[in-house]
C-alpha cells in the first residue's frame, strides 16, 4: 500500500511495521497518536488494548518470548509512554526485543515549557535510560530507517529494546513515500577458529566440565544437549535458560544456581561452559562464586566476556552458530556421572521446609499441563522457590519469568501477550496476591478476547518476601500485610471465572477446567499468613 501517493507520517510508520513482518501491536489510544491508530487496520495489523501501558509493555514481552519476534507497544506522549518505562527496563534485563513507538513534542517545540498536553522535557532520555536506545525522527522520511534501524538490533546483536519517537507534527505531515527501506539480513560473524580450537581442546581435557546455560542458549537447544552428551558434563540453568535442555534429563540440574550446594559443585569445576548468560547476581541470588577452573564463554554480546566473572575462553557470536563450529572439535569421553542425584537430594534438602508448601500444587499443575505449555511468571515466592526448579519443564514448553529487574505485575498480561501469539497452546500466568495488584485491570483484557487463560494465585495476604526479609533481619513486619481481597469475586466482576483451591486436588480439577473455559479464571490457593 501507499507505493504511488503522499503519506502521512503516522501511515509511514506503519507503512515499516508491515514491512518488518510486524502482525500484531499492543497499546492504548491517545490524542496523539490517532494518525497512527488510523492506518493499522488497512495494513492488517491486529490491535490489543490492555488496560494500562504497562500491561502493553508485559504483553508485548510475552508475545516477543514465545514467538521470537519483536513485540511491538504503541503508546502516547508523555505519562503514556513513561508507563511503559518498567516494562522496557525488564526486557532490557531479559534481552528480549521490544519495539516502543511513540509521538513526541512537536518539531520546533521551544525548550521552554508551554503547557502543551502531556509536555515532558525529553522522552528519548527518559526511554535512554532503560532501552538500547531511543530514536527521534526529524522527517518522514526518516521513519523508515530509523524502525530499520530497530530491528537490525533485533536481528544482529543481543535483543533489546528500543524506542522511536516521531514528532506529533510529523504524524499528519505528509510526503512522497519513496520505497519501503527494511532491515538487510545480515549474516552472523563466523566464531574465531582458534577460539573455537582452544575450547575444543579445554572441554575434551576436562575431568569435571559443566555447561551453565542462560536465556541466549535457547536457539541452540539440540546442540546443547548434544555436547553434554557428549561430554557427559552436568546442565545448570539460569531462570531464563530453563527447559533448553529436558530438565528430567539424567544430566539435568535444573533451575539451581542459587543452591549452596551447586554453587560449590560448580566452583570445583574444572572447566564450565556458559552459554549466553551474564552469570550475575540475579542468575545466582547471590554474588558469583568464584571458579577454579576455566571458563568457557558463548555470549552474542562481546562486553559479557569482560564484564563480570572473568572469561579465560572467549566465544563471541551466536550460540547455535558456535556450537555447531565447536562440537565437530570436541571428543568425549563417555564419562559416568554418579555425582548427580547426590547433588540433587543435597539441593533440595536445603530449601525442603521452605518449599514443601508449593511442591504438590506444582506436581498437579505438571500433571495437566501438556509438553508444549507456557507459563508465565510473577517476582513471587510461589515462583522463584516453588515453579523455577520444582516445575520441571523441557525444550518444548516455555517459563517466562522477570529476571534481574524483577518487576512485579508481569505474569497476567504476559499471559496475554502469550495466548495471543499461541492461541493453540496452554498458557498459564502463576503468581501472588501482591504481584497480581500491580496489574489485575487486564483481567479485562483477558475477558475481552475470550481466550482461556488460567490465572493461578498463592494468597499470602500481601508482600510475602518483603515480610519474611524483614522478620530475618529482625524488623518488625511494616507495610507487607495487605487487607484481603476477594479475587475470584473481583474476576467474575470483570465478567470472568474465579474459584479456590485448597488442596492439590482442587486446584488439578479447577486447572483441567480453566484450560477449557473461554475467558481467565482466577484460582487463589490460600496460604497461612506468619
Amino acid at each position: 500500500m501507499g507505493q504511488d501517493r503522499f503519506l502521512s507520517g503516522g501511515e509511514a510508520l506503519v507503512r515499516a511495521l508491515d514491512a518488518h513482518s510486524v502482525t500484531h501491536v499492543f497499546g492504548i489510544p491517545g490524542t496523539h497518536n490517532l494518525e497512527v491508530y488510523r492506518h493499522l487496520a488497512p495494513y492488517g495489523i491486529r490491535h490489543v488494548t490492555p488496560r494500562h501501558e504497562q500491561g502493553a509493555g508485559y504483553a508485548a514481552d510475552g508475545y516477543a518470548r514465545v514467538t521470537g519476534r519483536p513485540g511491538v507497544i504503541l503508546t502516547t506522549t508523555g505519562p503514556a509512554l513513561l508507563n511503559t518505562a518498567a516494562a522496557v527496563g525488564q526486557a532490557y534485563s531479559d534481552s528480549v526485543p521490544l519495539l516502543v513507538v511513540s509521538p513526541g513534542m512537536p518539531l520546533r517545540h521551544p525548550r521552554l515549557s508551554t503547557g502543551l498536553l502531556h509536555e515532558m522535557r525529553s522522552q528519548t532520555e527518559a526511554l535512554r535510560g532503560v532501552a538500547a536506545f531511543s530514536h527521534r525522527v526529524s522527517s518522514v522520511a526518516e521513519i523508515d530507517a530509523a524502525v530499520a534501524r530497530a530491528f537490525t538490533l533485533f536481528r544482529t546483536g543481543r535483543p533489546r529494546p528500543a524506542h522511536i519517537e516521531v514528532p506529533l507534527d510529523l504524524l499528519e505531515a505528509t510526503e512522497a513515500p519513496g520505497r519501503v527501506r527494511p532491515a538487510p539480513p545480515v549474516p552472523g560473524a563466523a566464531p574465531d577458529p582458534h577460539a573455537v580450537r582452544e575450547a575444543a581442546w579445554a572441554l575434551t581435557q576436562a575431568r569435571r566440565p559443566a555447561l551453565v546455560l542462560g536465556g541466549g542458549a535457547r536457539g541452540a537447544q539440540r546442540a546443547c544437549l548434544a555436547l553434554a552428551e557428549r561430554l557427559g558434563a552436568p546442565v545448570v540453568t539460569t531462570a531464563n535458560g530453563k527447559g533448553t535442555v529436558a530438565e528430567t534429563h539424567p544430566l539435568s540440574l535444573g533451575v539451581s544456581l542459587h543452591s549452596a550446594a551447586v554453587q560449590k559443585w560448580l566452583a570445583a569445576r574444572d572447566v564450565v561452559l556458559a552459554v549466553g548468560t551474564e552469570l550475575a547476581e540475579s542468575d545466582f541470588w547471590s554474588p558469583p562464586p568464584p571458579l577454579d577452573g576455566t571458563l568457557v564463554r558463548i555470549d552474542i554480546d562481546p562486553d559479557q566476556m569482560y564484564a563480570g566473572v572473568p572469561t579465560d575462553v572467549p566465544l563471541v557470536g551466536d550460540a547455535r552458530a558456535v556450537l555447531d563450529a565447536l562440537l565437530p572439535e570436541v571428543t568425549g569421553h563417555a564419562r559416568v556421572v554418579d555425582e548427580i542425584p547426590a547433588l540433587r537430594a543435597t539441593r533440595d534438602a536445603e530449601s525442603a521446609a521452605r518449599d514443601a508448601r508449593w511442591i504438590p500444587y506444582l506436581h498437579a499443575m505438571r500433571s495437566v499441563l501438556a509438553e508444549d505449555a507456557v507459563v508465565t511468571s510473577d517476582s513471587a515466592q510461589c515462583c522463584y522457590y516453588g515453579a523455577l526448579p520444582h516445575f520441571p519443564l523441557g525444550p518444548r514448553g516455555r517459563y517466562l519469568h522477570p529476571t534481574g529487574f524483577g518487576t512485579l505485575g508481569y505474569a497476567l498480561p504476559a499471559a496475554i501477550g502469550a495466548k495471543v501469539a499461541r492461541p493453540d497452546r496452554q498458557v498459564v500466568a502463576l503468581g501472588g496476591d501482591g504481584g497480581l495488584q500491580f496489574t489485575v485491570q487486564e483481567l479485562a483484557t483477558a475477558v475481552q478476547l475470550q481466550l482461556p487463560l488460567p490465572i493461578v494465585v498463592f494468597d499470602n495476604g500481601g508482600y510475602g518476601e518483603i515480610r519474611a526479609e524483614m522478620a530475618a533481619r529482625g524488623d518488625t513486619p511494616t507495610a507487607v500485610d495487605l487487607p484481603p481481597v476477594d479475587l475470584p469475586a473481583l474476576a467474575r466482576a470483570y465478567g470472568g471465572h474465579g474459584t479456590r483451591a485448597c488442596s492439590p486436588e482442587e486446584f488439578r480439577r479447577a486447572l483441567t477446567e480453566a484450560l477449557d473455559t473461554p475467558g481467565p479464571t482466577l484460582i487463589v490457593i490460600p496460604e497461612e499468613t506468619p
